[in-house]
């Protein structure tokens, strides 16, 4: 990642990720919602479910996210239960649920978006939302693995993805190697067998928790990653990184892991050629799906992740003046 891109162009776009204001005027563009497909295959069930009979004909697993997240009304936080439950609904009645091992099929949830940011017993009400989403994952076979977001909501995440695993082993949890506290949770997680999604990070976070510097996140990714594959748990390589990409073979042959013992993971619309090569070399290889009429956030955070993306969306709108 440049310097310019890194110390400059990204924070102001996860800054504008938090913009109101920003938000209302960039929904309503037609070209912003054209580029927004890339990323986000469409606001219905419909949408997303004809989106991942695609990459399942590719042989890559699948993570839906319902997007929205920060509800401040409990009514809120009662409708993204209820959409995970209708997508729930429609995935058991896919052929590709049934068995035992990895799950093919996955949703993922953001707790912000359940209710942990109400004011009144948000973490209660998230949790209890969440138990309700695994339930009916249990039933119908698919896994669920519960979203980081930025550090303040760390350890009420934490808490209540353990609080989870108790009832269900198979649950995930996402650690972000950008923060300073990472390395620890991947111990304490590799140690008691959990399934670890491991992320660089996604938010604009302070120096005092967070390395700010790309060869120290990276670093950090990769001392992590040591920690879950030396671990009892199920590693989740979730990155679009060469380099990180690259060290994880010999990751995989120190821990004398074999390909059904961790998964690659990435987002929609990001290095499909490379996703389609990973998953044809007989490695799992799991795709992000978002989808949902709240994409703001989610779509000013991928832009701010990689130069690529922003170069992408910078074309779509010199195209659109012409």
């Amino acid at each position: 990642m440049t310097g310019l891109f890194a110390h400059t162009v990204r924070p102001a776009l996860l800054a504008a990720s938090r913009a109101d204001g920003l938000r209302r005027l960039v929904e309503r563009s037609p070209v912003t919602r054209k580029v927004v497909r890339r990323f986000v295959p469409g606001d219905s069930l419909d949408d997303v479910l004809g989106s991942i009979a695609v990459l399942r004909d590719s042989d890559r697993y699948i993570s839906i996210d319902y997007l929205g997240e920060n509800v401040t009304d409990v009514g809120d936080a009662t409708a993204s239960v209820q959409a995970y439950l209708d997508l729930l609904d429609a995935l058991g009645r896919r052929s590709d649920t049934a068995g035992d091992g990895v799950r093919p099929l996955e949703v993922s949830l953001k707790l912000s978006a359940l209710g942990q940011a109400l004011d009144h017993d948000g973490q209660k009400i998230a949790l209890d939302n969440a138990r309700t989403i695994c339930e009916r994952a249990q039933q119908v076979g698919v896994w669920v693995t519960v979203d980081a977001e930025d550090h303040t909501t760390t350890d009420s995440t934490l808490s209540i993805s353990g609080d989870l695993r108790v009832d269900f082993p198979w649950l995930g949890t996402v650690l972000q190697a950008y923060l300073r506290r990472t390395f620890g949770d991947c111990e304490e997680l590799a140690t008691v067998g959990a399934r670890v999604r491991l992320c660089k990070g996604a938010y604009e976070e302070p120096a005092s928790v967070a390395y700010r510097n790309g060869a120290e996140t990276t670093d950090s990714y990769l001392r992590c990653l040591r920690v879950l594959m030396a671990g009892s748990g199920y590693p989740m390589v979730a990155s679009h990184d060469p380099s990180l990409i690259a060290a994880v073979p010999e990751m995989v042959r120190e821990s004398g892991r074999g390909a059904d013992d961790f998964e690659y993971q990435m987002l929609y619309g990001i290095r499909d050629d490379e996703q389609r090569r990973l998953a044809a070399s007989g490695n799992q290889l799991r795709v992000y799906v978002p989808f949902g009429t709240r994409w703001y956030g989610y779509f000013m955070r991928r832009l701010a992740e990689r130069p690529a993306n922003l170069a992408f969306f910078a074309r779509a709108l010199a195209q659109r003046g012409h």
